[in-house]
């Protein structure tokens, strides 16, 4: 099941561009397309000044159009409308889970918003996952002092409030989409060294390990060949329950406006976008919220599926 769910959300944000069906950043008629809710269609009417109008109703008239327009009835000639028809104009605009308070498409920005959110934890979750591996394997291989040293201060960082960290280098700093992804694998990697060191250190006295070492294989051939791909099931599983928490606290921060920065959509941004109207406009932020929640559970499932399948000791 996490596996589909991941899938889905990987496959929807790599196919965003051609999925969305308007530019996410697109402001066509901020007045008459403004909190517009899920399932709304307006006629796009294109004039001839090169701006459209959007209008719930449109009545083919013979010098023109009829339009009924924020509540008001307009009429335009024929030779003021570009897309004209016989049964009214040619082009529809389509909100399926609504528009924000500036007439965009929701649905195309969280499409793009997807795609930066999803980028964002798969690449601190990566590169997390390299520096965890570097320092957890020079832990259990580097002998008592290098071990104390690395394990000390990676105590150290732990006892530190991640979150309370997160927040005050990214409102000193204002980091942009890398610096975001330094700055959340800088706060994962830990978890990922201990996992790793303390699997190493219960491998180092299995029997397949000293007869490697008899036979007079090189240290770091043992680690390649036979240390690291047998402790990598726990560090994998753990690396995808990380991908679900670097989202949410990618999403948090851009919530608090220490993250991405609008207009580019992310989750969190768009969930603030909308906290301010949830009253009167509560799709703008519930969907968004509603997409978070499925990117956590399924990578959350995802990372249960895979320590089921590749750890014989859960079968």
């Amino acid at each position: 099941m996490g596996a589909i769910l991941a899938g889905l959300l990987g496959l929807t944000v790599i196919a965003a561009p051609r999925l969305a069906p308007y530019d996410p950043d697109e402001q066509l008629d901020p007045a008459a397309a403004s909190y517009r809710p899920p399932g709304t269609e307006l006629a796009a009417i294109h004039l001839t000044t090169g701006t459209w109008r959007l209008a719930d109703r449109v009545e083919r008239t013979p010098g023109g159009l009829r339009i009924e327009r924020l509540g008001r009835t307009e009429e335009l000639a024929a030779d003021q409308v570009l897309n004209l028809t016989a049964d009214g104009v040619a082009d529809r605009r389509f909100y399926l889970v609504g528009s924000d308070k500036f007439g965009r498409d929701l649905w195309s920005r969280m499409l793009r918003g997807g795609q930066i959110s999803l980028t964002i934890g798969l690449l601190a979750a990566l590169v997390a996952l390299v520096a965890g591996i570097a320092v957890g394997a020079a832990a259990a291989l580097g002998g008592p002092w290098v071990d104390g040293f690395l394990m000390r201060s990676v105590d150290a960082l732990l006892a530190i409030p991640s979150m309370l960290l997160f927040i005050a280098i990214a409102a000193l700093f204002r980091p942009g989409t890398a610096g975001l992804v330094l700055l959340l694998a800088g706060g994962a990697w830990m978890t990922i060294s201990r996992l790793l060191r303390a699997e190493i250190l219960s491998l180092k006295e299995r029997d397949f390990i000293l007869a490697a070492r008899a036979l007079g294989l090189h240290p770091f051939t043992i680690f390649r060949r036979h240390l690291l791909p047998n402790a990598l099931t726990p560090v994998l599983t753990q690396t995808m329950l990380l991908i679900g928490q670097i989202i949410l606290v990618e999403s948090s921060l851009s919530f608090l406006g220490m993250g991405v920065q609008p207009p580019t959509a992310t989750w969190g941004n768009l969930v603030a976008d909308g906290r301010e109207s949830i009253s009167y406009a509560w799709w703008i932020a519930t969907f968004p919220g509603a997409a978070i929640s499925l990117a956590v559970i399924a990578f959350n499932l995802l990372g249960d599926g895979l320590r089921d399948v590749l750890d014989p000791r859960t079968r």
